[in-house]
Protein backbone atom coordinates (compact mmCIF):
# COMPACT_ATOMS: atom_id res chain seq x y z
CA UNK A 1 0.00 0.00 0.00
CA UNK A 2 2.82 2.38 0.94
CA UNK A 3 4.56 1.56 -2.33
CA UNK A 4 1.38 2.45 -4.26
CA UNK A 5 1.11 5.77 -2.45
CA UNK A 6 4.74 6.57 -3.23
CA UNK A 7 4.22 5.74 -6.91
CA UNK A 8 1.12 7.92 -7.06
CA UNK A 9 2.93 10.80 -5.39
CA UNK A 10 5.86 10.51 -7.79
CA UNK A 11 3.47 10.44 -10.75
CA UNK A 12 1.69 13.55 -9.52
CA UNK A 13 5.03 15.30 -9.06
CA UNK A 14 6.08 14.41 -12.61
CA UNK A 15 2.78 15.61 -14.03
CA UNK A 16 3.10 18.83 -12.07
CA UNK A 17 6.64 19.36 -13.36
CA UNK A 18 5.60 18.82 -16.98
CA UNK A 19 2.64 21.19 -16.58
CA UNK A 20 4.89 23.79 -14.96
CA UNK A 21 7.41 23.53 -17.79
CA UNK A 22 4.66 23.75 -20.37
CA UNK A 23 3.29 26.90 -18.76
CA UNK A 24 6.68 28.64 -18.43
CA UNK A 25 6.85 32.01 -20.09
CA UNK A 26 8.84 32.14 -23.34
CA UNK A 27 11.78 31.92 -23.47
CA UNK A 28 12.61 29.42 -20.73
CA UNK A 29 15.75 27.95 -22.32
CA UNK A 30 18.49 28.78 -24.81
CA UNK A 31 17.65 29.80 -28.38
CA UNK A 32 19.58 28.78 -31.50
CA UNK A 33 20.06 31.13 -34.46
CA UNK A 34 21.01 29.25 -37.64
CA UNK A 35 22.80 31.62 -40.02
CA UNK A 36 22.66 30.47 -43.64
CA UNK A 37 25.86 32.28 -44.72
CA UNK A 38 29.45 31.76 -43.58
CA UNK A 39 31.13 32.94 -40.39
CA UNK A 40 32.61 36.42 -40.60
CA UNK A 41 30.33 37.60 -43.43
CA UNK A 42 27.88 40.48 -43.25
CA UNK A 43 24.86 38.39 -42.31
CA UNK A 44 26.82 36.44 -39.69
CA UNK A 45 28.29 39.58 -38.10
CA UNK A 46 24.92 41.31 -38.04
CA UNK A 47 23.24 38.32 -36.41
CA UNK A 48 25.89 37.94 -33.73
CA UNK A 49 25.54 41.59 -32.75
CA UNK A 50 21.72 41.68 -32.65
CA UNK A 51 21.51 38.30 -30.90
CA UNK A 52 23.94 39.51 -28.25
CA UNK A 53 21.64 42.42 -27.46
CA UNK A 54 18.46 40.34 -27.57
CA UNK A 55 19.95 37.67 -25.32
CA UNK A 56 20.40 40.23 -22.56
CA UNK A 57 16.85 41.48 -23.00
CA UNK A 58 15.29 38.00 -23.09
CA UNK A 59 17.46 36.65 -20.30
CA UNK A 60 18.65 33.50 -22.12
CA UNK A 61 21.61 32.55 -24.27
CA UNK A 62 21.20 32.77 -28.04
CA UNK A 63 23.68 30.47 -29.75
CA UNK A 64 24.61 31.50 -33.30
CA UNK A 65 25.66 28.67 -35.60
CA UNK A 66 26.45 28.66 -39.33
CA UNK A 67 24.83 26.12 -41.65
CA UNK A 68 25.97 26.92 -45.18
CA UNK A 69 25.69 25.40 -48.65
CA UNK A 70 23.22 25.01 -51.48
CA UNK A 71 21.86 27.66 -53.80
CA UNK A 72 20.62 30.87 -52.20
CA UNK A 73 21.37 29.57 -48.72
CA UNK A 74 19.00 26.62 -49.10
CA UNK A 75 20.81 24.24 -46.72
CA UNK A 76 20.61 26.63 -43.78
CA UNK A 77 17.04 27.61 -44.59
CA UNK A 78 15.98 23.97 -44.69
CA UNK A 79 17.77 23.22 -41.42
CA UNK A 80 16.04 26.08 -39.62
CA UNK A 81 12.63 25.38 -41.14
CA UNK A 82 12.81 21.70 -40.15
CA UNK A 83 12.84 22.62 -36.46
CA UNK A 84 9.69 22.92 -34.38
CA UNK A 85 8.08 26.36 -34.70
CA UNK A 86 8.34 26.94 -30.96
CA UNK A 87 10.51 30.04 -31.01
CA UNK A 88 13.71 28.30 -29.99
CA UNK A 89 15.14 28.20 -33.53
CA UNK A 90 15.72 31.37 -35.55
CA UNK A 91 17.17 31.73 -39.05
CA UNK A 92 19.79 34.36 -39.83
CA UNK A 93 19.40 35.47 -43.44
CA UNK A 94 19.51 38.29 -45.97
CA UNK A 95 17.63 39.57 -49.00
CA UNK A 96 19.53 37.08 -51.20
CA UNK A 97 17.54 34.25 -49.64
CA UNK A 98 14.29 35.58 -51.05
CA UNK A 99 15.08 33.93 -54.41
CA UNK A 100 15.57 30.44 -52.97
CA UNK A 101 12.22 29.13 -54.25
CA UNK A 102 13.27 29.62 -57.89
CA UNK A 103 16.89 28.59 -57.35
CA UNK A 104 16.36 25.22 -55.64
CA UNK A 105 14.25 22.39 -57.04
CA UNK A 106 13.28 20.85 -53.70
CA UNK A 107 12.56 24.07 -51.80
CA UNK A 108 8.93 24.93 -52.43
CA UNK A 109 8.53 27.74 -49.90
CA UNK A 110 8.25 31.43 -50.64
CA UNK A 111 9.04 34.16 -48.10
CA UNK A 112 5.51 33.85 -46.73
CA UNK A 113 6.55 30.91 -44.52
CA UNK A 114 8.73 33.24 -42.43
CA UNK A 115 8.17 36.09 -40.00
CA UNK A 116 11.06 38.53 -40.58
CA UNK A 117 13.10 40.90 -38.40
CA UNK A 118 15.22 43.29 -40.49
CA UNK A 119 18.22 44.98 -38.85
CA UNK A 120 19.13 46.92 -41.98
CA UNK A 121 21.74 47.05 -44.70
CA UNK A 122 24.19 49.22 -46.55
CA UNK A 123 22.58 51.16 -49.42
CA UNK A 124 23.70 50.63 -52.99
CA UNK A 125 25.59 53.48 -54.59
CA UNK A 126 26.13 54.31 -58.28
CA UNK A 127 29.79 55.22 -58.79
CA UNK A 128 31.88 55.89 -61.88
CA UNK A 129 35.50 55.80 -62.97
CA UNK A 130 37.03 59.07 -61.63
CA UNK A 131 38.35 60.33 -64.96
CA UNK A 132 34.92 60.26 -66.61
CA UNK A 133 33.08 63.59 -67.01
CA UNK A 134 29.89 62.60 -65.18
CA UNK A 135 29.43 64.70 -62.06
CA UNK A 136 25.82 63.79 -61.28
CA UNK A 137 23.45 60.88 -61.69
CA UNK A 138 21.37 62.91 -64.14
CA UNK A 139 24.39 63.53 -66.38
CA UNK A 140 25.05 59.78 -66.41
CA UNK A 141 21.44 58.95 -67.30
CA UNK A 142 21.31 61.60 -70.03
CA UNK A 143 24.48 60.15 -71.60
CA UNK A 144 23.07 56.62 -71.47
CA UNK A 145 19.87 57.72 -73.16
CA UNK A 146 21.81 59.52 -75.86
CA UNK A 147 23.89 56.42 -76.66
CA UNK A 148 21.95 53.32 -75.53
CA UNK A 149 24.21 50.44 -74.51
CA UNK A 150 27.41 52.43 -74.90
CA UNK A 151 28.10 52.72 -71.17
CA UNK A 152 29.20 49.52 -69.46
CA UNK A 153 27.86 48.85 -65.98
CA UNK A 154 29.39 46.35 -63.57
CA UNK A 155 27.82 44.58 -60.60
CA UNK A 156 28.18 41.29 -58.80
CA UNK A 157 26.55 38.25 -60.42
CA UNK A 158 23.26 38.24 -62.27
CA UNK A 159 20.38 38.07 -59.82
CA UNK A 160 22.27 39.66 -56.92
CA UNK A 161 20.80 42.63 -55.06
CA UNK A 162 23.26 44.86 -56.94
CA UNK A 163 22.21 43.50 -60.33
CA UNK A 164 18.55 43.91 -59.35
CA UNK A 165 19.26 47.52 -58.42
CA UNK A 166 20.90 48.09 -61.81
CA UNK A 167 17.87 46.63 -63.60
CA UNK A 168 15.51 48.75 -61.50
CA UNK A 169 17.67 51.83 -62.11
CA UNK A 170 17.49 51.23 -65.86
CA UNK A 171 13.75 50.60 -65.82
CA UNK A 172 12.96 53.64 -63.71
CA UNK A 173 15.21 56.06 -65.58
CA UNK A 174 14.67 54.48 -69.04
CA UNK A 175 18.44 54.47 -69.51
CA UNK A 176 20.13 51.56 -71.29
CA UNK A 177 23.48 50.26 -70.01
CA UNK A 178 25.48 47.20 -71.03
CA UNK A 179 25.56 44.94 -67.99
CA UNK A 180 28.85 43.17 -67.28
CA UNK A 181 28.47 40.57 -64.48
CA UNK A 182 31.31 39.76 -62.09
CA UNK A 183 31.85 37.01 -59.54
CA UNK A 184 31.59 39.47 -56.67
CA UNK A 185 31.49 43.12 -55.71
CA UNK A 186 35.28 43.46 -55.40
CA UNK A 187 36.07 42.51 -59.02
CA UNK A 188 33.20 44.68 -60.26
CA UNK A 189 34.64 47.64 -58.37
CA UNK A 190 38.15 46.91 -59.65
CA UNK A 191 36.77 46.92 -63.19
CA UNK A 192 35.28 50.36 -62.63
CA UNK A 193 38.54 51.70 -61.22
CA UNK A 194 40.48 50.54 -64.28
CA UNK A 195 37.87 51.70 -66.79
CA UNK A 196 36.90 48.20 -67.90
CA UNK A 197 33.37 49.33 -67.06
CA UNK A 198 32.30 52.92 -66.62
CA UNK A 199 30.02 52.54 -63.63
CA UNK A 200 29.50 50.11 -60.81
CA UNK A 201 26.61 49.45 -58.43
CA UNK A 202 27.54 47.86 -55.10
CA UNK A 203 26.97 48.89 -51.48
CA UNK A 204 28.45 51.88 -49.67
CA UNK A 205 30.05 49.45 -47.21
CA UNK A 206 31.85 47.67 -50.05
CA UNK A 207 32.94 50.86 -51.79
CA UNK A 208 33.78 52.94 -48.71
CA UNK A 209 37.57 52.60 -48.81
CA UNK A 210 37.67 53.21 -52.57
CA UNK A 211 35.48 56.30 -52.27
CA UNK A 212 37.72 57.65 -49.51
CA UNK A 213 40.80 57.09 -51.66
CA UNK A 214 39.23 58.80 -54.67
CA UNK A 215 39.43 55.63 -56.76
CA UNK A 216 35.71 55.80 -57.51
CA UNK A 217 33.41 58.82 -57.76
CA UNK A 218 30.00 58.37 -56.10
CA UNK A 219 27.09 59.91 -57.97
CA UNK A 220 24.07 58.84 -55.91
CA UNK A 221 22.69 56.26 -53.52
CA UNK A 222 19.64 54.28 -54.64
CA UNK A 223 17.60 54.97 -51.49
CA UNK A 224 15.32 57.80 -50.45
CA UNK A 225 17.76 59.71 -48.26
CA UNK A 226 21.27 61.00 -48.89
CA UNK A 227 24.03 58.99 -47.19
CA UNK A 228 26.77 60.76 -45.25
CA UNK A 229 30.22 59.17 -45.51
CA UNK A 230 32.95 60.83 -43.45
CA UNK A 231 31.00 64.07 -43.38
CA UNK A 232 30.37 64.12 -47.13
CA UNK A 233 26.82 63.58 -48.34
CA UNK A 234 26.21 61.24 -51.26
CA UNK A 235 22.88 62.48 -52.70
CA UNK A 236 19.85 60.33 -53.26
CA UNK A 237 19.20 59.50 -56.91
CA UNK A 238 15.56 60.39 -56.29
CA UNK A 239 16.46 64.04 -55.74
CA UNK A 240 17.00 64.65 -59.46
CA UNK A 241 15.33 61.54 -60.88
CA UNK A 242 11.97 61.25 -59.07
CA UNK A 243 10.78 58.79 -61.72
CA UNK A 244 12.97 56.15 -60.06
CA UNK A 245 10.30 55.72 -57.39
CA UNK A 246 8.45 53.52 -59.91
CA UNK A 247 11.03 50.75 -59.46
CA UNK A 248 13.19 51.65 -56.45
CA UNK A 249 14.35 51.38 -53.73
CA UNK A 250 15.49 47.77 -53.39
CA UNK A 251 17.28 47.74 -50.06
CA UNK A 252 19.75 45.26 -48.70
CA UNK A 253 17.84 43.62 -45.85
CA UNK A 254 19.86 41.63 -43.34
CA UNK A 255 18.41 40.12 -40.19
CA UNK A 256 16.71 36.95 -39.06
CA UNK A 257 13.39 35.13 -39.23
CA UNK A 258 11.19 32.70 -37.35
CA UNK A 259 8.69 30.31 -38.88
CA UNK A 260 5.45 32.16 -39.55
CA UNK A 261 3.43 29.39 -37.88
CA UNK A 262 5.13 29.96 -34.52
CA UNK A 263 2.77 30.92 -31.67
CA UNK A 264 1.67 34.54 -31.78
CA UNK A 265 2.73 35.19 -28.18
CA UNK A 266 6.24 33.95 -29.02
CA UNK A 267 6.50 36.20 -32.08
CA UNK A 268 5.18 39.13 -30.06
CA UNK A 269 7.86 38.58 -27.40
CA UNK A 270 10.57 38.45 -30.08
CA UNK A 271 9.27 41.62 -31.72
CA UNK A 272 9.33 43.41 -28.39
CA UNK A 273 12.89 42.30 -27.65
CA UNK A 274 14.00 43.13 -31.21
CA UNK A 275 12.54 46.63 -31.04
CA UNK A 276 14.30 47.24 -27.72
CA UNK A 277 17.59 45.87 -29.05
CA UNK A 278 17.46 48.14 -32.09
CA UNK A 279 17.45 51.16 -29.76
CA UNK A 280 20.65 50.20 -27.97
CA UNK A 281 23.94 52.06 -28.40
CA UNK A 282 25.60 48.81 -29.51
CA UNK A 283 23.31 48.51 -32.54
CA UNK A 284 23.60 52.20 -33.38
CA UNK A 285 27.40 51.95 -33.27
CA UNK A 286 27.27 48.80 -35.39
CA UNK A 287 25.19 50.63 -38.00
CA UNK A 288 27.68 53.49 -38.17
CA UNK A 289 30.67 51.19 -38.41
CA UNK A 290 29.12 49.00 -41.11
CA UNK A 291 27.65 51.95 -43.07
CA UNK A 292 24.18 50.53 -42.45
CA UNK A 293 20.86 52.23 -42.79
CA UNK A 294 19.15 50.65 -39.79
CA UNK A 295 15.62 49.38 -40.34
CA UNK A 296 14.04 47.66 -37.34
CA UNK A 297 11.13 46.41 -39.46
CA UNK A 298 9.24 43.33 -38.30
CA UNK A 299 5.81 41.78 -38.75
CA UNK A 300 3.77 42.82 -41.78
CA UNK A 301 6.13 45.68 -42.63
CA UNK A 302 9.12 43.33 -42.87
CA UNK A 303 7.16 40.72 -44.84
CA UNK A 304 6.11 43.34 -47.39
CA UNK A 305 9.75 44.38 -47.84
CA UNK A 306 10.88 40.79 -48.35
CA UNK A 307 8.03 40.04 -50.75
CA UNK A 308 9.15 42.98 -52.90
CA UNK A 309 12.72 41.71 -52.88
CA UNK A 310 11.49 38.21 -53.70
CA UNK A 311 9.75 39.52 -56.81
CA UNK A 312 12.74 41.54 -58.00
CA UNK A 313 15.44 38.95 -57.35
CA UNK A 314 13.43 35.89 -58.45
CA UNK A 315 12.48 37.43 -61.79
CA UNK A 316 16.02 38.76 -62.30
CA UNK A 317 17.30 35.20 -61.90
CA UNK A 318 14.63 33.82 -64.22
CA UNK A 319 15.06 36.45 -66.93
CA UNK A 320 18.80 35.80 -66.99
CA UNK A 321 18.36 32.03 -67.30
CA UNK A 322 19.78 31.32 -63.84
CA UNK A 323 16.70 29.94 -62.11
CA UNK A 324 15.58 26.31 -62.05
CA UNK A 325 11.95 27.21 -61.40
CA UNK A 326 9.53 29.73 -62.89
CA UNK A 327 8.52 32.47 -60.42
CA UNK A 328 5.02 32.40 -61.93
CA UNK A 329 4.60 28.83 -60.64
CA UNK A 330 4.86 30.26 -57.11
CA UNK A 331 2.53 33.18 -57.90
CA UNK A 332 5.46 35.56 -57.40
CA UNK A 333 4.38 38.79 -59.14
CA UNK A 334 6.70 40.31 -61.72
CA UNK A 335 7.94 43.77 -60.67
Amino acid sequence: MKRLVVVLLLSLCMIGTVMAEGSQEYPSRDITDIVVWGAGGGTDTCNRVIMGEMAEILGVNINVTNVTGGSAGSVGLAAAYAKDPDGYTLCGLSESNTATAVMVEDWDNTVDVWDFFIVGGSPDVVSVTPDLPYQSIKELVDAAKKNPGAIKAGASGAGSIHHANLLAFEAGSEADFEFIPYDGSAPAQNAAMTGEVQLVITSVAEQAQLLRAGKLRPLAVLVEEAFVLDGNAIPSAFDTLPELTKTLPLKQSIGFAIRADAPEDVKAKLREAFAEAMKTDKIKEFGEKQFYVLSGASGEEALEIMQGLQSSLSWAMHDNGLSVEDPADFNIPKP
